[in-house]
């Protein structure tokens, strides 16, 4: 897949009749296709009301057993401040090779939202004192989606029913949302995949506390720190086959380890993703922190700093990783 492919033209406009709320009607009905997956482990949460309300297509072919999904499949993100909506991005996946990727504007009487212009609009709308979210240019989807693309947040972990109670941003399991269980009931895995009933995916560690934290850098990090190579960053790998083969092997792969972004202070070459019990000296916790272009992480599409998450993080690396507890496991 070429990285134009998710700049072809996308539909325009969107209508709230087809997305009220996200993934239903007027009226408050559901559309036809449309299912509500939410994240067991959500993404960056900062300055927007996000949601992430839709998945839907009208094929029914099964899913791959990685989640790889059919062609017609469309994901939705919304972007609410303030109670208002503001953007809606689309991933649709028009054929079976082909993604097309789009971000829509919603008029004052939040009825329609017509397709942003190919550059993007820079600064549309206030988010905090001196801060703007801006809308991306499609040629910037392709920077976090990847090439070939692929939607973030919709994977085996994220679909678990096994779900982790003290995730960041998480939120419980209720009836009616689409779970590893609910694809497996329909018949939507080819081959078969009991053991996601059975086993449910689940990040793999002793401590709790280390089954947030991780859930938390899976979530955000493994879409790019991961085995596809993307990202040269010396650091361990984060995707979802990672953590939940030996989750406590990759925290400890952290502590130490270093890093060719430098910390600002230290000595050269001296900078490490995670200082055993020190969060103040951890790169981990400095890139989390700051909304620089040069320095933060995620690199792009924020510009708020994710405070509880922050401070979750650096609460993590202060008791779980001390060096007492290390070397206990």
């Amino acid at each position: 897949m070429r990285l134009d492919s998710l700049r072809a033209p996308a539909p325009a406009p969107l209508r709230d009749g087809a997305l009220r709320g996200g993934a239903a009607g007027r009226g408050g009905r559901e559309q036809p296709g449309v299912r509500a997956p939410v994240p067991a482990l959500d993404r960056w949460r900062h300055e927007a009301a996000l949601r992430v309300p839709a998945a839907g297509g009208d094929d029914r072919r099964p899913l791959h057993p990685r989640l790889g999904v059919p062609g017609g499949t469309r994901f939705w993100k919304e972007f609410a401040f303030g109670g208002r909506k503001v953007e809606t991005r689309l991933l649709w996946k028009a054929t079976p090779d082909r993604w097309i990727a789009a971000a829509y504007v919603w008029n004052d009487a939040q009825t329609d939202a017509v397709l942003a212009p190919e550059r993007g609009l820079a600064g549309v709308v206030e988010v905090a004192a001196g801060r703007r979210h801006s809308i991306p240019a499609r040629a910037d989807c392709a920077a976090c989606h990847g090439s070939p693309a692929r939607p973030l947040g919709f994977g085996a972990l994220q679909l678990s029913t096994d779900r982790d109670p003290n995730a960041i941003h998480g939120e419980p399991l209720t009836p009616g949302m689409l779970t590893l269980a609910t694809l497996a009931a329909e018949g939507r895995f080819a081959p078969a995949r009991p053991e996601f009933v059975s086993a449910p995916p689940r990040i793999r560690t002793a401590s709790p506390r280390t089954r947030a934290a991780l859930g938390y850098l899976a979530a955000n990090c493994g879409a790019c720190h991961n085995r596809g190579g993307e990202i040269t960053a010396n650091l361990p790998l984060l995707a979802y086959e990672d953590v939940a083969t030996d989750g406590d092997a990759v925290a400890r792969s952290l502590v130490g380890r270093a890093t060719r972004w430098q910390l600002p202070g230290a000595p050269e070459g001296s900078s490490v993703a995670v200082h055993a019990a020190a969060p103040d000296q951890s790169a981990l916790v400095a890139r989390m922190r700051s909304r620089r272009p040069s320095s933060q992480m995620p690199p792009l599409g924020t510009v708020v700093r994710d405070q509880q998450a922050v401070d979750a993080i650096a609460a993590w690396i202060e008791s779980d990783l001390a060096p007492a507890r290390i070397a206990r496991h």
